[in-house]
Parts: structure tokens; sequence; C-alpha cells
């Protein structure tokens, strides 16, 4: 039984209660390009764009969020900073300045030695049709449904060649 497994604590501190996970950081060579693909191919919304140009850097954060949910993202900037804060499952983009102009350029996706970060994963409505989109889209793909034995998932990899899992 998985409350059985070797370092679960059953009983964590009661000031942990309201601790959620809010998101996730990769760091892309190109924000154009990944931008356009969470937003276009991912259908996700871009929520906050934050440039640092003294420390030569922005973070672009992004969410999947239906057209209702979209309504009631706030304008002014205070209050969308706050309101993104409040998320679960934001996708936050890191691009350093200059990374793009450099074709040799490519960060590690964590599924090549040494392996690390391995994936993140998106639920669709149905695997099949949302390859068959990628597929048209010309998006890449590390694992198709009909290949290997899990034939309910499939991986397509993002501009930096990370992997996402389609559930």
């Amino acid at each position: 039984m998985f409350s059985e497994v070797e370092g679960n604590c059953k009983t964590p501190d009661q000031e942990t209660q309201s601790y959620r996970l809010n998101h996730t950081m990769i760091r892309v060579k190109d924000p154009v390009k990944s931008v356009d693909f969470y937003t276009r191919i991912m259908g996700m919304k871009l929520l906050r764009k934050i440039d640092f140009p003294a420390a030569k850097f922005s973070l672009y954060f992004l969410g999947s969020f239906d057209e209702k949910e979209v309504k009631d993202i706030p304008e002014t900037d205070d209050e969308r900073r706050a309101w993104v804060l409040g998320q679960k499952s934001i996708l936050e983009l890191t691009h350093n300045y200059g990374t793009e102009d450099d074709k040799d350029f490519a960060y590690h996706d964590g599924n090549k030695d040494p392996r690390g970060f391995g994936h993140i994963a998106f639920r669709v409505p149905n695997v099949q049709k949302a390859c068959e989109r990628f597929e048209k889209l010309g998006v890449t793909f590390q694992k198709k449904p009909e290949d290997g034995r899990m034939s309910n998932i499939a991986f397509i990899k993002d501009p930096d060649g990370y992997w996402i899992e389609i559930v």
C-alpha cells in the first residue's frame, strides 16, 4: 500500500497543511519559441512577464485555464502578481539574455546522463487526438502512443528538448 512507503510522513507538521506547490521553473534558450510553443501548441495562457535587465534575465509565468477562469485574471500588475502566486500548476520559463543568439547553446533536459529532471505532464481529453494535432503542427515526439507497451501516453518535446508527457 502506498501509505506504507518508506519515508512517507503520515502526520506532517500542522504548519504545512496550507502549503501548496505553486510552480515549476525551467530555463529556455529562446523565449519567443518557448512562449509560442506553450501558448499555441499547449494552450497555456501567459500570465505575467517580469524583466530583470540588470541581472540579464526575464521570467514568463504561464498557466492552463479555461475561458471562465481567464476572465478572473486581474489586470493590474500588483493584483496579478498576488493572483499568480495563489495559483497551482504554474510553469515559469526563465530566459537568460543572449542564449538565443548562441547556435551551440543548449540546456540539459535531464534525460541524458547524468539524469535528473525528467518531464512535465499535461492531461488532455484524448491522447490520440492530441497527438494527431501535435503531428500536424510539426511537434517532435519522444514517444507516440503506439510506441512501446504503454499505449495510453505519449511524450513530446518542447523547443529546448524538455520532455512533456501527454496523459
